[in-house]
């Protein structure tokens, strides 16, 4: 009998529980390494297609984020009553869902940035080359404008101005400085989510957050949204104030346009930052 419990004792210990519940679901026999930063510059991207491929899925995303988001922002804006529409709510719920959407469709193939805040936070922290970052921004630039373009061409050029074409201002109520730092939070709770649900760390010692990191994303997008549109109609991404603005193009859109610029990319250095000296600090433990 003693003979058998050692077995069982064993065989225990050998044969660890396969489908652990809740915090215990972890993978603690996975090493964790920290990646290489990126360099500054790398030639050899240049001349590999997955580096195009990867632009092209930024200006896709991002062009089919503007198309679905300013139609949503002009249905709720054309419409006499708020309470016949999807409202607010609505609106975030667009912009959030699609970003959900978008980044799982991505995340494979270009890293789901979507934003260039996001880009710029990411090369930051050396997680992307600068010749990949200034590309990525050019593509979801180009993008945003062809999407909002599209939505014009839907609505038309008179009822597209006549409803504000989707741009991004300052609320009369409110102050630049107002408006600056609503969009330097909310691109720094954006980042920082990205950070968080993207960890290499975490991906490590957590199966699951590399198949649900879409979703926190998106949902920091819908309750950022929430809290600022009614301050600035919530940017957190320069190509999406920027491709409004151009198809737009009235003098109230440019007025302000560098509060859109200039908030989220400090808000994105801000939340790189933090991430990289206080949350990269903390010592990796595999359970």
């Amino acid at each position: 009998m003693e003979g058998k419990e050692e077995d069982v004792r064993l065989g225990a210990n050998k044969y660890r529980e396969r489908q652990p519940i809740g915090t215990a679901a972890q993978v603690p026999d996975k090493d964790y390494q920290e990646p290489p930063p990126a360099p500054l510059f790398e030639a050899s991207e240049l001349s590999s297609w997955s580096f195009y491929r990867a632009g092209i899925a930024e200006f896709i995303a991002t062009f089919l984020f503007l198309y679905v988001t300013v139609l949503t922002v002009m249905g709720v804006v054309k419409s006499p009553t708020k309470c016949g529409t999807v409202g607010i709510q609505g609106i975030a719920w667009a912009f959030g869902g699609m970003i959900f959407a978008l980044v799982y469709c991505t995340a494979g193939i270009s890293g789901g940035h979507i934003n260039p805040a996001v880009t710029f936070g990411l090369f930051l922290a050396r997680k992307l080359s600068l010749t990949r970052a200034l590309y990525y921004i050019l593509m979801q630039c180009l993008g945003a404008i062809c999407g909002a373009g599209v939505v014009k061409a839907f609505e038309g050029s008179t009822e597209y101005k006549l409803l504000g074409g989707g741009a991004n201002t300052v609320a009369d109520a409110y102050t630049k400085g107002a408006g600056l730092g609503a969009e330097i939070v909310g691109t720094f709770v954006l980042v920082y989510t990205v950070f968080s649900a993207t960890d290499a760390k975490r991906s490590a010692r957590d199966s699951h957050v590399p198949l649900l990191a879409p979703l926190p994303i998106g949902f920091a997008v819908f309750l950022v949204h929430l809290a600022t549109i009614p301050v600035t109609g919530t940017g957190i991404n320069p190509a999406r104030s920027l491709g409004a603005a151009i198809i737009y193009n009235k003098d109230n859109a440019w007025d302000d346009h560098w509060v859109f610029w200039v908030g989220p990319f400090i808000g994105a250095a801000l939340a790189a930052l933090y991430h990289q000296v206080v949350i990269r600090a903390i010592p990796f433990k595999s359970k």
